[in-house]
């Protein structure tokens, strides 16, 4: 059973404790005449895992910025309402406390390393907190192996691929051993392969960590799988927020500027032109279609 027919039966993050609340939330970047955030309320469970889908400019990459305190922390503008990220006014802790609860990983990866070797790279924010150096080398030990990318350890992160330094960023914010694990589409300047092999990699932080997952991305076939709720976003504001075979079910949500998984697309079509096959259950990979397919006619 996924992780969506999970929160359907009403299991896992659904009675879990809520790790971060936005209430009444608005932000205006310095200068800008346009609120990159309108009126967001929103509350995210503890374990959960959440796509952020919506066209470029829509606000995901704002609303991850203020789950971190970067707004309004780094960020300046016109901000009201508020944001807890584990009990924790965003507004009144700076940035290093709450980096430590939610890390985020950035789009570009090459924003994020710049050391000379990898070890060098993840350690980097933890020797930024004091820790000790047994604790440190623990910790970097933890991170590359749970990526599996313990090989890469002693490796310059300027001859890695794509995939394995959004990894590598990956590790550099897992190492401070994190609640919530933000990324803002990480898988947009890579090959489909890498792109798939990331997802994966994500998919078991969730799983085996327990780690609230909150992801902006467009490739939504590889991720609503394993999904827990998808929030479409629209010039600022949240328009939809549920389950993903919910919301595939009865949305075409191209005119937010959301491409559906293939899949999906093509049981709504289905489901509009009538016919002895009905999805009452919306697919999301090839693999659920094909079933239903040959449960009817076998």
């Amino acid at each position: 059973m996924s992780r969506v027919d999970r929160r359907e039966a009403g299991g896992e993050a659904e009675g879990a404790p809520a790790i971060i609340r936005v209430e009444g939330l608005s932000f205006k970047y310095y200068g800008s005449d346009q609120y990159a955030l309108r009126d967001v309320n929103l509350v995210v469970k503890k374990g959960e895992f959440i796509v952020l889908a919506g066209r470029s400019g829509c606000g995901k990459t704002t609303l991850l910025r203020c789950f971190n305190g970067l707004i309004p922390n780094f960020y300046e503008g016109e901000m009201s309402g508020r944001v807890l990220v584990d009990g924790m006014d965003t507004r009144n802790m700076p940035t290093h406390i709450l980096s430590q609860v939610a890390g985020m990983v950035f789009q570009n990866p090459d924003n994020q390393l710049f050391a000379l070797s990898v070890e060098a790279d993840v350690a980097f924010p933890l020797e930024n907190l004091g820790l000790p150096r047994e604790v440190i080398l623990e910790r970097i030990e933890w991170a590359l192996k749970i990526l599996g990318i313990e090989d890469l350890r002693y490796r310059s992160p300027f001859e890695l691929s794509g995939g394995q330094k959004q990894k590598v960023a990956i590790a550099s914010v897992l190492a401070m051993r994190p609640k919530i694990l933000l990324l803002d589409e990480p898988t947009s300047s890579l090959d489909p392969a890498s792109a798939k092999n990331l997802i994966d990699s994500i998919v078991e932080l969730n799983r085996r960590e327990g780690l609230t997952i909150i992801i902006s991305e467009h490739r939504l076939d590889l991720i609503l799988p394993y999904a827990d709720r998808l929030i479409v976003m629209d010039r600022g504001r949240i328009v939809r927020d549920d389950n993903p075979r919910a919301i595939l079910k009865d949305e075409d949500l191209l005119v937010y500027g959301v491409a559906p998984p293939r899949v999906s697309e093509v049981a709504r079509y289905v489901n509009a032109h009538g016919g002895c096959l009905r999805f009452d259950r919306m697919p999301l990979t090839i693999r659920e279609f094909v079933e239903k397919v040959r449960g009817l006619i076998g």
